[in-house]
This record gives C-alpha cells, structure tokens and sequence, in this order.
C-alpha cells in the first residue's frame, strides 16, 4: 500500500476558523484570514471541535492518491459517500500480462491456503485472457477479476467527513486492510492541522466504544483535548 497526500486546503485550521468566525465578525473572510491571531484561532477552533460545530470543518478538504490497494478495499471506501473518488478503471485497462493482487496475511502465512489462493486468481486470469482473445469487451471479462485485484484511487474529503472515516475504520474492529489505510491517512493528515486532528481516530479515542456487545475490548488509549 502506498498513501500520498497530493494536496489540502492552504492552511486548513485558519480557513475553517476564518468560516466559522465570519458568522459574528463585521468584516469580510478575507481580513480575517489575515489579520486573525494565532490566540483568537485557537479558541475558535477549541469552540468548534468542543461544541461539535461540524459543518466549518466542510471548509477545507484533503485530496489522496491511493495506489496498492485491493477492489475489496475500495467497495468498502466508496461507502463514505460526502467524498469524491476517481480510481483505475476495469474497462479500459486490460490485465494481458497479468494481474498484482492483494494477499491477506491470514491466506499468505499458511502454504496450503496461499496455494489454494494462487491457484483460484491463476484459473481467474486465465479464463479473463481467453474471453479477451476470443473478443469480448474487456467491461465483461473483468466480471472474472476477484476482489483481491490490485487497484488505484484518488480520494477527496472534507475534514468533516475525514474525522467521520477514521471513527469508523481506525476502529479495531474495521477491515484490516482499510484500517491500515485509515491510520495511513491520519499520519499524513495530522500534521497538517494538529489541533483538528487531535484526538482523530477510532471513536474510543474520545470516549466510550459504541459498539456494544461487538466491542474489540481493546480500546485506544484516551486523548484529552487541550
């Protein structure tokens, strides 16, 4: 898997203290945007994410390339709809030469099981290649690709939705494959608005598991606001 922050909002933390400031100020956003201190920034941002006024966090968005992923991961990514996503298209990129695939370590570390594993994508790929010679449109054939087939996308969110996704996939309980990608996310989104992202991630970060029964019992440790 390989995560690459491509582009975010200049200076996220002001711009969405700078939107939510607008609301009380009797001047425009861009004097604001200048002239606000670092101080006043802060305790906008403290009322923003204490107060759960959520919709000033629209106001800046993180665009990510996302290469060395499985289909299975993406089916599961699309989900969060408030996103934009472009990802390599099964219908015009034909696999003649073969198909990179994702391997779950549960299959790989057991020789029968990756055996099994190979041999199923190999009668896979082998029927996909021969329903392209004998003409059929490479949107059909690939009908035939499993899920495990390697796959790129590019994904854009707004923070609001961002501190969304890694509640749910930072989670213990999420799908390895995309909780990997989730903390990968975080580790690159973090830096760039530390206060924001203070206490992202699962939602036992914050406070208690709302998983119930289903709880992994092995929470996070606490972040506390400053």
């Amino acid at each position: 898997m390989h995560v690459e922050l491509l582009y975010h909002t200049p200076n996220p933390e002001r711009a969405i203290a700078t939107a939510a400031r607008l609301c009380y100020a009797p001047v425009g956003a861009s004097e604001l945007m200048e002239t606000m201190s670092e101080e006043r920034m802060h305790s906008v941002l403290s009322t923003i994410m204490r107060g759960g006024h959520f919709s000033t966090l629209e106001h800046a968005s993180y665009t990510f390339a996302i290469d060395g992923v499985s289909r299975a991961l993406t089916h599961q990514l699309v989900r969060h709809r408030i996103a934009s996503f472009n990802q390599q298209s099964q219908r015009y990129v034909k696999y003649k030469d073969g198909l990179d695939v994702i391997v779950p370590e549960t299959i790989s570390a057991n020789e029968e099981t990756a055996a099994l594993f190979d041999e199923a994508v190999d009668a896979a790929m082998e029927a996909y290649k021969k329903l392209l010679e004998a003409g059929v449109p490479a949107e059909d054939a690939r009908y035939l690709l499993p899920n495990a087939a390697e796959t790129k996308i590019v994904v854009t969110m707004n923070v609001r939705e961002l501190l969304h996704f890694f509640s749910n996939r930072c989670c213990n309980r999420a799908q390895w494959e995309i909780r990997e990608l989730a903390h990968t996310m975080l580790e690159l989104a973090r830096p760039t608005a530390p206060y924001i992202f203070m206490d992202a991630g699962a939602s036992c970060v914050r406070g208690a598991c709302p998983e119930g029964k289903m709880t992994c019992g092995n929470p996070y440790p606490k972040v506390v606001r400053e």
